[in-house]
């Protein structure tokens, strides 16, 4: 009997902590489970956002080829950059990507090198702008939001995002410990019963990914670790952070400028040379450092498809005479490969197309458990306060505020998603500052959304809102055809595969969410069960059918 107290001790503890972990984040954790599952597929959300791209989606070139012309268009726009990076088409990425930092000027000072970052698309076949190609952070936007955030600096959002999945790791560590009997109830499901129907929904989705929810929070601190616990890295290399950074991930080291030039040696002899080390292997990024210059360095990266590195080998050639200067990355540590393989899990750049499918549809039903679990958690103190709100008309505050920011987050994130997708579309492709007007307009469906939520977070503007997320998602595909020739009608007889892949998954989510919002408007509760609750907690007793203490959460039956 001492030992069953003890386990209902712990059990009640674990109850407790699960849901106050869970909850003081739970906005946050949506944000991130919602962009990093979009981060799975974010090179074929960035081709649909650039439809000028859909037409050489069958184009295949040589890397040769591709550098080439790369090389070409760089000499003739920046031939006096700081540096280059091309990064060459492949499956995934039709296009030649160019990035190169130009040099500074008066007006630069006091910003950071992004300020002066300019980037180009170009068509692989012709080594041309593509005509007409619109400006936008596609996939990449979504990627960077679920740990950078916005709107602030990059190393708080860091640590507002780790501080968060810490929590995630104890709620799902402590939900596991508190439900004794998790597999049995995952094959259970009770309609229409209120409390219980969202707490056997919540261990249903969280059950269904247990595994991937537990990598996915762990690799995730993994990935910032010596964000976190720096004092080793301070301690070996006094404070250098570059110098850190360059040898774990066998980069090649910055180089300062010559005060003479030279002009690049062929880059084919690199490629070749780079391609026999490597067995064949395709490059995947050429960063050429003060090119033009004597002391230019080219690194060359291998292209790892299905390696779980996130950092590939590269190797390092003299600018001006091709001369190789170092192999990098070939060999590399224990420990190093300990953490590439746990960050190469979370990005899942290895994935093939059913395992990359895998993950996303985990990545929703995490989205899912901590949506059900903020829902849950309102629906359970409603309930609490019965008595109260009955006989004062008043929401207490804390609990309004919570069902305010479930309503803005839950219903409001998917309707920004879907007005970034629509921005892409309906702005004017040369408009000036595009990829940012675009980001504002995600932020303003929003900011709109959460305002509404705050004013009316009732059960009407759930469905409200709903229905205008479904509206919108299921819309993407008729915007599409509206748009471009390559619509649903094309696409899904001759393709591009990438295309009608993305209109049918957001059309599957507009109908998920028509869904929702279709049995959050038809439930309405009977007159007769409604009175006799009231009558019941007027007297002061409990709402007939309420149990207490199922894996220490208090459910109606």
């Amino acid at each position: 009997m001492t030992e069953l107290r003890k386990d209902q001790g712990l059990r009640q503890a674990m109850a407790w902590l699960h849901t106050w972990s869970g909850l003081l984040v739970c906005w946050f954790l949506f944000l991130v489970f919602c962009g990093g599952t979009a981060s799975y597929y974010k090179d074929e959300i960035t081709i649909w956002m650039k439809p000028e791209l859909h037409a050489s989606l069958t184009t295949r070139v040589s890397d040769v080829d591709a550098a080439q012309r790369a090389y070409s268009f760089l000499q003739r726009e920046a031939p006096n950059a700081e540096r280059w990076f091309i990064t060459l088409p492949d499956d995934r990425n039709p296009a030649i990507s160019l990035f190169w930092l130009r040099q500074p000027t008066p007006e630069d000072k006091g910003k950071n090198n992004r300020a002066r970052l300019e980037t180009r698309t170009l068509d692989a076949a012709t080594g041309e702008p593509i005509p007409g190609a619109r400006q936008t952070r596609g996939g990449e936007f979504l990627y960077r939001l679920h740990f950078d955030l916005h709107y602030m600096p990059a190393l708080w959002a860091r640590w507002i995002i780790g501080f968060c999945t810490m929590f995630m790791l104890v709620a799902i560590v402590s939900g596991v410990i508190m439900h004794r009997r998790i597999f049995v109830d995952f094959f259970t499901f009770r309609r229409k019963k209120g409390q219980r129907s969202w707490l056997d929904a919540h261990n249903a989705v969280a059950v269904l990914a247990l595994p991937f929810h537990l990598m996915i929070t762990y690799t995730g601190l993994v990935t910032l670790m010596f964000m976190y616990m720096p004092w080793g890295i301070d301690a070996v290399y006094k404070g250098d952070n570059q110098a850190f950074n360059t040898e774990l991930a066998a980069r090649a080291p910055r180089v300062k400028p010559s005060k003479e030039s030279a002009p690049l040696a062929p880059i084919a002899p690199m490629i070749a040379q780079a391609k026999a080390h490597w067995n064949g292997s395709g490059i995947e990024r050429i960063t050429v450092e003060q090119p033009n210059n004597a002391g230019a360095t080219v690194a060359l990266t291998r292209h790892d498809e299905r390696s779980m590195r996130t950092t590939p080998p590269s190797m390092v050639f003299a600018g001006p005479t091709g001369e190789l200067k170092a192999k990098l990355g070939d060999e590399i540590s224990g420990p190093s490969a300990t953490r590439f393989t746990m960050v190469g899990l979370h990005v899942a750049h290895f994935a093939p197309p059913l395992l990359r499918a895998l993950f996303f549809l985990s990545g929703i039903a995490g989205a899912l458990m901590v949506a059900t679990g903020a829902v849950l958690w309102g629906v359970k103190t409603r309930q609490h306060h019965a008595r109260r709100i009955a006989a004062t008309g008043r929401t207490p505050f804390g609990l309004r505020l919570v069902e305010a920011l479930n309503l803005g987050a839950i219903a409001g994130l998917p309707i920004a998603m879907a007005a970034y997708f629509w921005a892409n579309r309906l702005l004017p492709v040369d408009l000036a500052q595009r990829q940012g007007v675009e980001v504002q307009a995600f932020f303003a469906a929003w900011a709109v959304a959460a305002v509404l939520a705050q004013i009316r977070p009732t059960r009407g503007m759930w469905a409200v809102q709903l229905w205008v997320g479904a509206a919108l998602f299921a819309g993407l595909p008729v915007l599409n055809a509206l748009t471009t020739a390559t619509h649903l009608g094309v696409t899904l007889v001759h393709g591009p595969a990438v295309v009608a892949g993305f209109d049918l998954t957001v059309l599957a989510l507009g109908i998920g969410l028509g869904s929702a919002a279709w049995m959050v408007g038809r439930r309405k509760p009977a007159p007769k069960a409604a009175a006799k609750g009231a009558k019941a907690t007027a007297k002061g007793a409990r709402p007939a059918g309420a149990v207490r203490n199922v894996n220490g959460i208090e459910v109606s039956q």
